[in-house]
C-alpha cells in the first residue's frame, strides 16, 4: 500500500468524525454512509471507497471486511480497530474507534513522524486491549514505516513482558547513543539503526519503571503526539433528557409506594389549592 495523498487523510478525518456523530443520532450505518458519500470531495478516492464499504455493510453486516478488502487505500491497522469494534462480543465501543481512526487520519494528514505514529497506535492497542500479536502485525504491514521500521516493531512484538516499553524507545533513540560515547568514547557507533530523537530517548529513560500510561502522557505534553480517545466513565456519562425525566417519575413513584406502606402518605402535597371542608349546619 502506498502513501496517500494529504487530501485523502483530511477526508478520511471528515469521514470517521461525521460517522460517529451521526450514530450519535441513532441513523442508520447504511444512510449515514450514503449520505456522506456526497459530501466527500469528489476529487479522492474515498467515495469509491465508501460504495465499497456500504456494500459489504449490506451484504456482511460489517464495514471492516471492506476495508480490509481496500488493502491499497485503508492502512491495515484502521481495518484492525474497526474489525476489533465490531466483533460479536467486543467490549470494544465502535465510536471509540471512530474517534481513533478520526485522530489518526488527522495526524497523517499533518507532517506525521514514524514515532509519533507508532506511540499513538501501540498506546491505542494497549489502552483498549485489541491484542498485541495481530495490532503489532498491522501496525508493521503501515506503509509509514520502512524496513528498520518494520523489523523493529515486529522484534518488539517478541520482546513485550520480557523488556519494559520505555527501554524498547530508549536503547533504539539518540539519547543512548550519546550516553554510550560519554561512557564507551566517541567512537562508539550503533549496530542498528536509531529510530528515535534524542527528546523521545530522555522521555523514555525517565519514565523506565513505570507505568506505560506515564510515557505516553510525557510524549503527549512534551512533543505533541497525537492523544488516544478513552472512553467515558460512569460519572461523565449523561442520560438523554427524556429518560433522565422517566427516571425520577420511576423514584418519585417508589418514594410513594414506601410511604403507602409505612403509613405516612399525604396526598395534601398534590392538591394545587386545598379544598376547604367546612362543617355543615
Amino acid at each position: 500500500m502506498p502513501l496517500l495523498d494529504r487530501e485523502e487523510y483530511i477526508e478520511q478525518a471528515y469521514f470517521f468524525r461525521t460517522f460517529h456523530e451521526r450514530l450519535d443520532e441513532n441513523l442508520p450505518s447504511q444512510e449515514i454512509l450514503g449520505s456522506i458519500r456526497e459530501e466527500i470531495l469528489a476529487t479522492t478516492k474515498l467515495p469509491m471507497a465508501l460504495d465499497v464499504l456500504r456494500s459489504e455493510l449490506m451484504h456482511k453486516g460489517k464495514i471492516c471486511e471492506g476495508m480490509a478488502h481496500l488493502s491499497h487505500y485503508f492502512a491495515p491497522f484502521q481495518a484492525f480497530v474497526m474489525e476489533r469494534a465490531e466483533e460479536d462480543r467486543s467490549k470494544f465501543d465502535q465510536r471509540i474507534a471512530l474517534q481513533v481512526l478520526e485522530r489518526e487520519a488527522k495526524y497523517r494528514a499533518d507532517s506525521p513522524s514514524s514515532a509519533g505514529l507508532f506511540v499513538f497506535q501501540f498506546e491505542c492497542m494497549a489502552r483498549n486491549r485489541l491484542g498485541y500479536h495481530d495490532g503489532i502485525a498491522s501496525i508493521a504491514a503501515d506503509p509509514m514505516y520502512d524496513t528498520d521500521w518494520r523489523d523493529w516493531i515486529l522484534k518488539a512484538r517478541s520482546q513485550l513482558g520480557a523488556v519494559e516499553f520505555a527501554d524498547l524507545i530508549y536503547f533504539r533513540s539518540e539519547a543512548y547513543v550519546e550516553e554510550r560515547r560519554r561512557t564507551a568514547g566517541p567512537e562508539y557507533t550503533p549496530t542498528a539503526k536509531i529510530l528515535f530523537g534524542r527528546q523521545e530517548g530522555r522521555i523514555a529513560r525517565a519514565n523506565r519503571g513505570k507505568d506505560p500510561l506515564y510515557l505516553f502522557g510525557a510524549l503527549q505534553r512534551q512533543l505533541g503526539y497525537p492523544t488516544v480517545p478513552r472512553s467515558k466513565s460512569g460519572r461523565d456519562l449523561q442520560l438523554p433528557p427524556l429518560i433522565e425525566q422517566r427516571f425520577q417519575r420511576l423514584e418519585k413513584r417508589l418514594q410513594l409506594l414506601e410511604a403507602e406502606s409505612q403509613g405516612k402518605l399525604d396526598l395534601s402535597e398534590f392538591y394545587a389549592n386545598p379544598p376547604k371542608f367546612e362543617d355543615e349546619t
